[in-house]
């Protein structure tokens, strides 16, 4: 997914890390400084519409200072694939570099960023396998299937993420290829015209500002939110409904449980995911790392001194 060629190299920036550790303030602040910069979001869950409280994504009034990209591109009722982001991402980078700007790449999807940073050509779609695999109910079987057909592709995701393991059995089953033999290889990390930062923040930091974010959330309308989702129609996708707090408040809204403890499941399965991108994110040794305290917004000046070079 190279970018358009406008007579000169251009050098796109990324800026990685766990969830709520800041990026997206970072990022805009750090933009408007740099003044040639707009911000395209890696976000499995931003591209879709009406999830906008739960996800974080940035606000009208944040856009409107800084173009971005990638988001909202999609209904909740929608699976959204990782092949659709490609080709949307394509396209923006396009369109970025023929204005003679950079791309800021911002996320904490850490295949969506690597799709854009090395533009590796996913794996083609097969609707009727998926179709046959959405039919069964139980995902932890899905992944012992899985786990048959393509033991490699089967070590590399959570037994509950069914959303990435029907992914895996669609390209198995419907090329007759394991899934992990498609596509770049993610084990290797190439050179790149993307300069990639990575904020890391302390563990009890991290976790901290995730519970902050949930309680701020919550006073801030996530729970309806959800209730328009839940009550929509058609309905929300097995995708979307398995964002970070929507499940959980969706469950808490179903009677299973309390709101109370909907969140706190919320905060645990945030911060298990939180230590999962630190490990996805630390494989890369492209990634210059910012330590920033307590204070993400800290790193602007490095970030400046880092990225300010043409």
């Amino acid at each position: 997914m190279p970018s358009a060629d406008t007579g000169r190299s251009v050098a796109h920036l990324a800026l990685v890390g766990p969830t709520a550790s800041g990026k997206t303030d970072l990022a805009i602040e750090v933009a408007k400084a740099l003044g040639d910069v707009e911000i395209v979001m890696a976000d499995a869950m931003c591209v879709y519409r009406g999830m906008d409280i739960g996800t974080a994504k940035p606000s009208a009034g944040q856009q409107s200072v800084v173009p971005h990209h990638l988001i909202d591109l999609a209904d909740p009722s929608e699976d959204f694939s990782i092949a659709r982001f490609s080709a949307a991402a394509e396209a923006a980078l396009q369109v970025i570099a023929e204005r003679g700007n950079r791309a800021l790449v911002v996320g904490g999807s850490g295949l969506y960023v690597r799709a854009l940073v090395d533009g590796f050509a996913p794996p083609p779609e097969f609707p009727d396998q998926r179709a046959s695999l959405e039919g069964e109910p139980d995902t932890a079987r899905l992944h012992a299937r899985l786990r048959e057909l393509d033991p490699v592709a089967a070590g590399r995701m959570e037994p509950s993420n069914r959303r990435r393991i029907v992914r895996a059995l669609e390209v198995t089953l419907g090329s007759g290829r394991p899934f992990s033999s498609h596509g770049g290889d993610l084990s290797a990390y190439l050179p790149t015209r993307f300069r990639q930062a990575g904020v890391w923040l302390p563990r009890q930091v991290l976790a901290q500002r995730i519970t902050e974010r949930y309680a701020h959330q919550m006073a801030t309308g996530f729970l309806e939110e959800v209730a328009l989702l839940r009550n929509s129609d058609p309905p929300i996708s097995r995708t979307a409904a398995q964002a970070l707090g929507y499940r959980e408040l969706m469950a808490h809204l179903d009677g299973d449980s309390t709101l109370g403890d909907a969140v706190d499941r919320a905060v645990s399965r945030t911060r298990a995911f939180a230590r999962r991108q630190r490990v996805w994110f630390r494989r890369d040794p492209r990634i210059t790392w910012f330590g920033a305290g307590d204070d993400p917004s800290a790193l602007v000046p490095s970030l400046l001194g880092d990225w300010d070079r043409r």
